[in-house]
């Protein structure tokens, strides 16, 4: 489907799914893309870390794509161009922070002087082809997050990205109330909005309430205070520095995302006067009650500073009386790895915080007052539901529907809803998917590859090598090796019958050899099944002696 005289919207990733944003804008026969993020995997990615999109919708129209906008730099919205940036071949543009984060990612590939990289400064607008934006700050738990007007001659979106309404930021000046009705009066026909809070029936709260908890949380500790957030939130680590000269301690920050995120932050004109911070062996030396620590990982990662931590694998250490702060939300989908750490941490006699026990963390995205004011200053005709399983979204086009706004479309990966002119509503649909990046390869992620080891993690493999001499007949006997399946003590008695079964299999003359392979491959299968009740991969290998 080609774009012409009407203003299209289709997402490849982020409306039925958490993460992973991928939205497309079509008009006057071009693409604009907004945003291209990742998820991350969860147990039915055997070996894998990052989900992408499949972009193959738009990479069959390159030539019709004109750009990439970048609302903000959380991995969800920037992660994916790394690895897909280069083969799309258009300028990327993003605020200076967002800029500084995305051009590190490049670096790290080696292809920052093959991708073009184009600053905006917040606030203003660019043309991209026949999409006029305009970058409008609004607040989020990063710094520069924006909301981009979309303006074509058909008419004017406002596409949110990720925001809250926060009235004492502790970074940034994001728009005043007169400004976002400025825009509004100006007409906006389709709001294009976040959805994940949407069952929050309070506002998110300001990012500088939580100093206060924080700071009591720190003080009442007695010994080392260790506090998890997410990296990314540059307006928490400036709290956390704030906190750490009250409460009369040194400030350890560890994980390289954390360092990542500091370097780009100063670079580009905030936190200035974050407090100066000793290295982890320092923190080690100091008094117990003379150490904030700051690290990754309150998610369960199991490579981040904090599952180290815990399982002792890392410089820094924690005992009995000591705290960890987990000032961020649970992402759903990972309680049992963040519930895994949290049983380490308290067996070592770890006291921890979370927000049930205090005020230690705000969300980043809008409760439903936040959104019934946002609609009351755009007072759109469409709501378009982004960024949010199918149940947000269902349940916040209900909500702007409520509230006033005439039409609400709620649309999943690949639909493509013609948004102007006219009444808006679905007219096509684009292939979606999901592709892995496992190692340096990217794959698809229902391949043969991933497929292959979700049965090898669900069964095991069984390895067989016979040898066959011109004559047809066995040479020697089967070697038979056993991979996760469930023979322990019984594996030597297993490997017997396997190998019996393989024998027999081979008896019987001269057949073509991928039929005797196979004789073998079903023959020791069955023998597996009847010892385990599992049907493992059998790979056969037959050599000619």
């Amino acid at each position: 489907m080609t774009p012409k005289n009407e203003l299209l919207f289709c997402a490849l990733g982020g409306s039925g799914e958490i993460g992973m944003n991928v939205n497309l804008y079509g008009h006057a026969g071009k693409w604009l893309m907004v945003d291209c993020g990742i998820t991350f995997a969860d147990a039915a990615y055997p070996g894998i870390d990052v989900v992408l999109p499949d972009l193959a919708f738009i990479e069959e129209r390159l030539d019709d794509l004109v750009g990439i906008v970048l609302t903000h730099g959380h991995e969800d919205h920037i992660g994916a161009l790394p690895y897909l940036a280069e083969d799309l071949g258009v300028p990327l543009y993003a605020t200076p922070f967002t800029a500084g984060l995305i051009r590190g990612k490049l670096e790290e590939e080696g292809i920052a002087n093959r991708v073009k990289l184009r600053i905006v400064q917040p606030g203003k607008k660019i043309q991209v082809g026949p999409f006029g934006i305009d970058f409008v700050e609004l607040s989020h738990s990063i710094p520069e997050p924006n909301a981009l007007i979309i303006e074509t001659p058909v008419g004017r979106v406002f596409h949110t990205g990720d925001w809250k309404l926060d009235p004492t930021p502790v970074i940034g000046k994001p728009s005043s109330p007169e400004q976002l009705s400025a825009i509004g009066d100006k007409g906006i026909d389709v709001l294009v909005c976040d959805s994940t809070n949407i069952f929050n029936a309070e506002a998110s709260g300001s990012e500088a309430s939580v100093r206060i908890g924080i700071a009591k949380a720190v003080a009442s500790a007695k010994g080392r205070v260790l506090v998890t957030t997410f990296a990314s939130n540059a307006a928490r680590l400036h709290t956390l520095g704030e906190v750490a000269r009250e409460t009369g301690r040194k400030l350890c920050v560890t994980g390289r995302s954390l360092d990542r995120i500091l370097k780009v932050a100063r670079a580009t004109g905030y936190l200035g006067d974050f407090p100066e911070t000793v290295d982890p062996e320092t923190a080690m030396r100091l008094p117990r009650n003379k150490v904030l620590i700051v690290a990754t990982g309150g998610q369960g990662e199991p490579r981040a500073a904090l599952a180290r931590v815990a399982d002792g694998s890392h410089t820094i250490k924690l005992e009995q009386g000591d705290a960890v702060i987990f000032s961020s939300k649970q992402i759903p989908g990972n309680e049992v790895a963040i519930g895994r750490i949290q049983n380490i941490l308290a067996a070592k006699g770890v006291q921890m915080i979370t927000e049930r026990q205090a005020h230690v963390h705000v969300s980043g995205h809008p409760g439903r007052p936040e959104l019934a004011q946002m609609y009351k200053w755009m007072r759109p005709k469409v709501l378009i539901p982004v960024h949010g399983e199918m149940r947000h979204m269902m349940e916040h086009a209900r909500f702007g529907l409520s509230e006033g706004i005439p039409q609400a479309i709620v649309q999943g990966d690949g639909d493509i809803v013609r948004l102007l002119p006219g009444k808006a509503e679905k007219v096509g649909k684009a292939g979606v998917g999901r592709l892995v990046l496992d190692g340096d390869v990217i794959l698809p992620a229902d391949g043969s590859t991933i497929n292959e080891r979700r049965k090898l993690a669900l069964n095991g493999q069984i390895s067989v090598a016979v040898a066959i001499g011109r004559d047809g007949r066995m040479v020697g006997t089967p070697q038979v090796r056993v991979q996760g399946v469930p023979v322990e003590e019984d594996r030597a008695a297993f490997v017997e019958d396997a190998i019996d079964a393989a024998a027999e299999a081979l008896k019987g003359g001269k057949r073509e050899l991928d039929r005797r392979r196979e004789d073998v491959r079903l023959a020791v299968r069955k023998i597996a099944t009847r010892w385990t009740g599992k049907k493992p991969i059998v790979d056969v290998l037959v050599i000619q002696a």
